[in-house]
């Protein structure tokens, strides 16, 4: 029988969460011996005392990843052997589900119902697959002379350092570790401050599986501290992160002033998600214009923030979209009816509540929702807000609020609605709804984003890759592509 709320509120009341640092095979203090409360955004209880890395762990964890990298007892094994490892490490993640899936909405406050069928599920699919596709990845053989012989082959980057954000922090952590650990690199994962507990935890798992010490290793800290210590270190080969783009920047300019590491990036969105008054089903269309903003809480990268609405139907869809809304209301995260939970902390509540003033202050009609609920609980709870008489150049449909904030611009044919999609500083993602197929074939062509998804918000599998154009980012999480961040090539030709 699936467990229920009292059911999850007891184990969360005796659960005692790892709250150290993983370095070279062993959970361990920071160095400096220092510490910081995690506090729930659920109801503010203490989740225990994270340690707090900084330079001196960066540099210890560096160095115990470069040695086993250069040992070679991970970095050369046949592909095939680590495959055996990595499908047992994805099997241990989802016989761990529970504890994994309470950690998770702990920390970061999102439903218990996400973690466990949407958070979990997608972390071990991600190393399963990843896990399965090196023994599969072939080199090159050029076309020579007969006399010469030209081999184009893939080898591992090295040591690999991945900042990872707090809105899935399991997820994107597995697509960062699927593929740079299959490929044989030694991995040190920076977990968000906000949501650092199932990062500690995979550690524990990974050791399980068979990876050896050193190859994996886990410093929780903040981001301006630790972070920077791995961006800036001259013996990290590749810097992968997934936040902000304001930090992604930062990373960048790091990598230049050290040792020119490869760095790759996914970072803000504020995507559009254009419905034209010939979409094939508007109650559909609506349903998803209320997930694609509400869902995770609006804490995600790809929200469908800015929807983009042919004139001729604005006020039916727009109120479509807030009739669904009723149906994405917060509640307990504890509470598998739940569909929205908490915002990951307060200062991030406050965020999101002074862009919601600042939409009604630009002259924006705030047509429903917006107030902040259940304070009574210590969480940080806020209804999903919609915003109409929207202009895109207004600050609520240019920066990522990275909340449920919903702004509605209305657009009077095609070529206006790509010029408005367009019209950002990012490219992450879009959505179109259109029954002429001409039409869905032309916009998504012209929207100059990483992801276009159809008749539908947020589609795709592990087969498609993930990333953005323009600041939202470069390189791509998934797929095969996502290899390309984790190895180099080497050319090596041969006179015979």
């Amino acid at each position: 029988m699936p467990l229920q709320l009292h059911d999850w509120i007891a184990r969360a009341d005796a659960l005692s969460a790892e709250t150290r640092a993983f370095i070279n095979g062993e959970y361990c203090a920071a160095r400096a011996g220092a510490s910081a409360e995690r506090i729930s955004p659920i109801d503010g209880r203490l989740l225990g005392h994270i340690a707090q890395c900084d330079a001196q762990d960066a540099q210890i964890a560096v160095k115990a990843a470069r040695q086993a990298f250069d040992s070679g007892v991970w970095s050369r094994r046949s592909p095939v052997e680590r495959k055996r490892v990595m499908l047992k490490f994805a099997e241990l993640i989802e016989a761990d589900i529970q504890h994994l899936a309470l950690l998770e909405t702990l920390d970061m406050g999102k439903p218990i119902s996400d973690s466990l069928s949407v958070d979990v599920p997608g972390a071990a699919r991600a190393i399963r697959w990843n896990g399965e596709a090196i023994d599969k990845i072939y080199d090159e053989v050029a076309n020579t002379a007969d006399d010469e012989l030209g081999l184009i082959t893939r080898e591992p980057i090295g040591v690999v350092a991945a900042i990872v954000p707090w809105n899935f922090p399991l997820i994107m952590t597995c697509w960062k570790l699927g593929p740079a650990l299959a490929a044989g690199n030694s991995v040190i994962l920076k977990p968000s401050d906000k949501s650092p507990l199932t990062a500690i935890r995979l550690a524990q798992l990974a050791v399980d599986a068979g990876i050896p010490a050193g190859v994996f290793n886990v410093l929780p800290g903040r981001g301006q501290v630790v972070g920077k210590a791995l961006a800036t270190h001259m013996d990290i080969d590749a810097l992968v992160f997934t936040g902000s783009t304001g930090v992604a920047k930062q990373l960048l300019m790091f990598a230049g002033e050290s040792n020119m590491k490869r760095v790759w990036l996914e970072a803000g969105g504020k995507s559009p998600n254009i419905v034209f008054a010939d979409a094939p089903d508007l109650q559909a269309a609506a349903r998803a214009a209320a997930s694609a903003i509400a869902f995770n809480q609006g804490e995600v990268c790809t929200a469908g923030s800015r929807l983009l609405v042919e004139a001729s139907i604005k006020e039916r869809f727009t109120a479509m979209v807030i009739a669904e809304l009723e149906n994405w209301q917060p509640g307990h995260p504890l509470d598998p009816a739940t569909k929205v939970g908490a915002l990951v902390d307060t200062q991030h509540l406050r965020s999101v509540l002074k862009y919601i003033q600042i939409g009604e202050d630009e002259g924006a009609t705030r047509a429903y929702g917006g107030h902040q609920v259940l304070e009574e609980t210590g969480g940080n709870y806020l209804q999903p807000a919609v915003f109409t008489n929207v202009r895109n150049d207004m600050r609520i449909a240019q920066e990522e609020i990275f909340g449920p904030v919903l702004a509605v611009i209305s657009f009077e044919d095609c070529e206006e609605a790509i010029r408005i999609a367009n019209d950002t500083p990012y490219g992450l993602a879009a959505g179109i709804w259109t029954a002429d197929l001409s039409k869905a074939h032309r916009t998504a062509k012209a929207l100059r984003a990483g992801s276009v998804w159809v008749n539908q918000y947020d589609g795709g599998d592990m087969t498609a890759p993930f990333g953005g154009f323009k600041q939202s980012g470069n390189g791509r999480d998934k797929s095969l592509h996502a290899f390309d961040k984790y190895t180099e090539l080497k050319a090596t030709w041969i006179k015979l």
